[in-house]
């Protein structure tokens, strides 16, 4: 597959995704096709061989999407959102893929892999997890070479998970914590990187349904007092029960930007985000999954990840 479509590829997930697919071809031959809003998110991903990136909204402009999908041999869907009303959630993970779909069966385009999350279920407590649900039947029932991933928790050097909360507790004396209890199985975002990859070159991943996790089952207040500990600053954790938890993640949504919690992301938590057993997982797809203890002191030392590793460094770290 020489030419390939990666929607979303300018994020946290999608730079390490183009990074794989060029050291992987070599850097040599095809093309990796990355449209974005704003050319100047691009920037960290354009100086790849064979990378080009492209001005285009997929998410609201069918023609760009059309003209974007003709011609490739693959699509790889990374677009996704963690905060929004129900319509915004609808717009991202349901209505895209649908469109999506439609674009690629116009162009006869045939091979995508889609990132869904762990915890999917029409029953699920939040919109988020809903909405990945009612998308992943969308493109089951749209006829094409599917393959779908569902990761846990994805860190890395660049992440807004891990990295946020060392620097938390660079400044805070004690970490108040909604949700303390739930459970991640994180996982390295160049094995989900590598995941994609090797799903793309394999027939028999197509059909196919994997969890992406990591070895180790922590809950959110180990993982916040790991990221402390890492970092050269553990702060105590303050569990906050669900009313506090819920008036917390309440006020976050207020502040300007986007928030660091959501009350949607707290009915998240109430599924456990980590391995069902029941699908396969990295290791069919030949991949070992990295511990995330072996990994983040590698990009975030004493003095709360100031340093940073490009995803093509990063895999010199690999294991």
């Amino acid at each position: 597959m020489n030419r390939i479509l990666v929607l979303g590829g300018t994020g946290f997930v999608g730079r390490a995704t183009c990074a794989e697919l060029v050291e992987r071809s070599g850097g040599a031959g095809g093309t990796i096709t990355v449209p974005t809003r704003r050319a100047r998110a691009g920037r960290t991903i354009r100086y790849l061989p064979t990378v080009e990136v492209v001005e285009a909204d997929v998410v609201r402009d069918d023609r760009a999407l059309a003209r974007l999908v003709a011609g490739q041999d693959a699509v790889v869907n990374l677009i996704a959102i963690l905060h929004g009303d129900e319509a915004r959630f609808r717009e991202v993970h349901v209505e895209l893929p649908r469109r999506l779909s439609k674009a690629m069966r116009d162009a006869g385009v045939r091979r995508l892999v889609h990132v869904s999350a762990l915890g999917v279920g029409p029953n699920a407590p939040s919109l988020y997890l809903r909405s990945k649900t009612e998308g992943e039947a969308v493109l089951r029932d749209a006829g094409l070479e599917l393959t779908i991933l569902r990761p846990s928790v994805i860190f890395g050097a660049e992440d807004r998970f891990i990295n946020l909360f060392a620097k938390l507790q660079g400044v805070l004396p004690l970490v108040p914590l909604g949700g303390a209890q739930a459970r991640f199985q994180p996982v390295w975002v160049q094995d989900v990187a590598r995941a994609i990859v090797v799903a793309l070159e394999r027939r028999d991943a197509i059909g196919q349904t994997y969890e992406c996790v990591g070895p180790t089952v922590y809950t959110l207040a180990e993982l916040v007092r790991l990221a402390g500990r890492i970092a050269g600053h553990e702060r105590p954790v303050l569990p906050l029960p669900g009313a506090l938890a819920d008036l917390q993640a309440r006020l976050m949504e207020l502040a300007p930007g986007e928030p660091l919690m959501s009350r949607d992301n707290l009915r998240s938590m109430q599924v456990p985000n980590v391995a069902t057993g029941q699908l396969p997982g990295l290791e069919a797809l030949g991949i070992v999954p990295s511990a995330l203890e072996a990994i983040v002191p590698t990009y975030l030392g004493s003095g709360a990840g100031r340093a940073r590793l490009t995803p093509l460094r990063a895999r010199a770290h690999r294991d």
